[in-house]
């Protein structure tokens, strides 16, 4: 890019602003009564918004890939042949991550999966599920690299190179897609999908804010905290991401 740390911290500042206005809204929809800070309490602790058991959380998760596969031919022209499903993560895996594709192979004869941490059940909030799979699997992540994979005319060298920009940014604009699937059907999960939304814009800020304008990690945490319900011990991971990977939180 041609922007300045500056200019991308500016505009990071700004999309948060906008995010935080459309979250607001939501907010004000479902009723609530309370501050921002309130709705995000509720969101944390109340049982409704999580699963008991990894069991239940795999077979939710497995339910609504099925849920969201038929729509797929009306937005995309061409799928790839790699199928996909659902898997629980150990704790050594993690690593504080809720989720993530694990592509396969078509060449291996090995399918990809959404591979989900069940240790931590607080860690997967139902509301942000649709956003989730939209993004890491279809029609991100694993449609986008299996078709790229599946191209018999490309180098073996070309398949597999990973640029985060045309990767992060096709992902983060799958999430979207869910609205014209006829997915985000609740106001809670249209509030998931801001909220990982708000998580991009947040990395434009504490990114640029920890490389170039001396942030601490506390500072960065506190941004966090103050904009977003994403849970500490997740922000603190994606944070400590940051500092060792200058750049990348940047590429969607």
């Amino acid at each position: 890019t041609g922007l300045s740390a500056e200019e991308i911290h500016e505009k990071g500042l700004q999309e948060v602003i906008r995010i935080r206005k459309e979250m607001n809204r939501i907010i004000e929809e479902t009723g609530f009564k309370g501050s921002f800070a309130e709705f995000v309490h509720f969101l944390r602790t109340d049982p409704k918004f999580y699963y008991s058991t990894a069991e239940e959380l795999l077979d939710a998760y497995r339910a609504l890939c099925k849920r969201i596969d038929p729509e797929l031919p009306k937005i995309i022209g061409k799928l790839p042949r790699l199928p996909y499903g659902v898997r629980s993560l150990s704790a050594e895996e993690s690593a504080g991550q809720a989720g993530y594709c694990d592509i396969g192979n078509p060449k291996l004869g090995r399918a990809s999966y959404l591979a989900m941490t069940t240790d931590n059940l607080k860690a997967i909030k139902k509301y942000q599920m649709i956003a989730l799979i939209l993004h890491e699997m279809v029609p991100g992540h694993h449609l986008q690299i299996s078709l790229i994979m599946e191209q018999e005319d490309l180098p073996f060298f070309r398949k597999m190179d990973n640029f985060h920009a045309y990767t992060e940014g096709w992902a983060l604009y799958s999430e979207s897609l869910g609205y014209e699937m006829g997915l985000y059907t609740d106001l809670y999960s249209r509030f998931g999908q801001l909220d990982l939304n708000m998580l991009r814009a947040i990395r434009l800020v504490v990114d640029t804010g920890i490389h170039t304008k001396g942030w601490s990690r506390e500072k960065a945490l506190d941004y966090f905290k103050a904009n977003s319900s994403l849970d500490e011990d997740f922000v603190r991971t994606e944070i400590d991401r940051y500092i060792v990977y200058p750049g990348q939180a940047l590429s969607y």
